[in-house]
């Protein structure tokens, strides 16, 4: 009898630890050491800039690459590259070869921005005031880029591509802020994040995800969910998607769903699979064929 009334305790202070050791939100962690071992390429700078974001209340930082030679009455289009959950603003930068698309011969160059979007899925979080990461991306970070760097100011000369969390945020970004960007590229984007239901297995991920997006069936959560914004978005305005996937990895089927209804709404789109879990072997195999598709779209500056 006495161990079954100590049972509901029990059970109290299991949840109650898990949610403590959560409390403590990934975009908050203490800053550790980092192993920066960025891939330039030739003709290639590399800058990191810390600036104040208003939206987020504190000193952020991105990097940039942009091309060596910059003539001085010549703008750039720009491609922001946005990293998975878990990673930060030098992820891309060491694990791929981008660098190479910034001033290859015979082309007019690039500019690459790479944010610190923390685990945020570049959303305004539902339970944190501090952390709007939604309204850094569109509001602070682009005008920052576009005050410092020679960065076409337009949307046809902007775009944006993400991996895992990141390609949710494209393509998240894409449907809310048609205006911004006129590609946007999803490798292994989480698309179905906002939908996911509860599960006791991965009651850590659930309570994190409630907290960046609020309740299941909130209009928070409803307004961030890419296969609802779908929907109702208008596809004239609404920027190219670009979604690829590993034919190994469980994202699988949320990608082939979204891309579904991408075309039954005549989207302009394209899907494509490839042999891979994910990993960045994988994105590193999809990256060529994505910025061949990109640069059909973005428009070289003038």
């Amino acid at each position: 009898m006495l161990l079954m009334e100590k049972a509901p305790i029990v059970r109290l202070l299991l949840f109650a630890s898990i949610f403590l050791a959560l409390f403590i939100p990934a975009c908050h962690r203490p800053p550790w050491p980092l192993l920066d071992h960025p891939r330039l390429a030739p003709g290639v700078n590399m800058q990191d800039v810390t600036f104040f974001s208003t939206a987020l209340n504190r000193e952020t930082t991105y990097r940039v690459f942009l091309p060596r030679m910059l003539p001085t009455d010549q703008k750039f289009p720009v491609l922001y590259l946005i990293h998975g959950q878990g990673d930060n603003f030098t992820s891309w930068s060491n694990n791929t070869d981008v660098a190479h698309y910034v001033a290859p011969e015979g082309s007019t160059g690039l500019i690459l921005v790479m944010p610190d979007c923390a685990s945020s899925y570049c959303m305004n979080s539902a339970t944190r005031p501090q952390d709007k990461y939604e309204d850094f991306m569109v509001h602070d970070l682009i005008a920052d880029v576009e005050s410092r760097f020679p960065a076409a100011p337009n949307r046809d000369n902007r775009a944006i591509i993400g991996i895992s969390m990141g390609g949710f945020a494209a393509v998240k970004l894409a449907l809310s802020h048609p205006d911004l960007f006129v590609f946007a590229g999803s490798l292994s984007g989480a698309l179905d994040v906002p939908s996911r239901r509860f599960s006791f297995r991965q009651i850590g991920q659930w309570w994190r995800f409630r907290g960046i997006f609020g309740p299941s069936g909130s209009k928070t959560r409803l307004s961030s969910d890419p296969f609802q914004l779908i929907q109702t978005a208008d596809p004239r305005p609404t920027p190219h998607l670009y979604l690829t996937v590993g034919e190994n990895e469980p994202l699988l089927e949320p990608n082939q769903r979204f891309a579904e209804r991408a075309r039954a709404l005549h989207f302009s789109s394209e899907f494509h699979t490839v042999s891979g879990t994910h990993t960045w072997t994988t994105w590193n195999s999809q990256i060529p064929d994505c910025f061949q598709s990109l640069l059909q779209y973005l428009k070289p500056a003038h």
